[in-house]
């Protein structure tokens, strides 16, 4: 059933008007997501980086050149709205904080999260891709810890895949758990390959 009420031209609108974090941004706002109403795979993240708050493109860095190699899809796959639709958590850039990005702000997922995620109503398929990204979807079901959650993937498959974050920060914690890349990806991939429209499939 579609939904009823604000259409998502309007919506995506407001979301792009949104000042409720101005004080907090330290380079302003910038709402940073891709959304189109027929996208049948949501990826979820966390919050934009510097550099994709500068060219306005999700996932436009070298996690972004992770996360669609475990996907197996091109950039031109990745960046149709009408295949797959990008929501983080946090819209906007959040800043720096001691040992990394800090989290996305609180506010952004209140005031928008599930008002845009009611405008996908033909997502069959959800990449949760760190561990405030699995809180926002998982919600209860998530595990004590990232790492419980990524390895209990088969409770939420097929249709719901934790990740953990695609940065290159995150290298120590997959040469630890190489069983991600052994086990899950290809499984993620051969679920990608089958929802995607024909044509707009890259393997790798």
């Amino acid at each position: 059933m579609r939904p009823r009420g604000e259409s998502l031209p309007t919506l995506l609108a407001e979301v792009r008007r949104c000042r409720a974090c101005v004080p907090h941004l330290p380079l302003g706002p910038r709402p940073v997501l891709q959304i189109g109403a027929a996208a049948r795979i949501l990826v979820v993240g966390q919050a934009p980086g510097a550099r994709v708050h500068a060219t306005g493109i999700p996932w436009d860095d070298a996690s972004g050149d992770r996360l669609r190699a475990w996907l197996g899809v091109d950039e031109r796959t990745f960046y149709d709205e009408s295949t797959i639709a990008i929501l983080p958590v946090g819209l906007c850039y959040p800043g720096r904080g001691a040992s990394g990005d800090l989290p996305p702000r609180s506010e952004c997922a209140v005031l928008w999260f599930d008002r845009l995620l009611a405008r996908l109503p033909d997502v069959e398929l959800t990449f949760a891709v760190g561990a405030h990204a699995q809180r926002q979807v998982l919600r209860a079901r998530r595990k004590a810890t990232l790492t419980d959650t990524v390895r209990a993937w088969r409770e939420y498959a097929p249709r719901v895949f934790p990740l953990p974050h695609p940065s290159p920060r995150n290298q120590p914690w997959l040469a630890r758990h190489a069983w991600f890349e052994r086990e899950l990806v290809p499984e993620l991939r051969a679920r990608v390959r089958r929802i995607a429209r024909p044509g707009k499939e890259a393997g790798r």
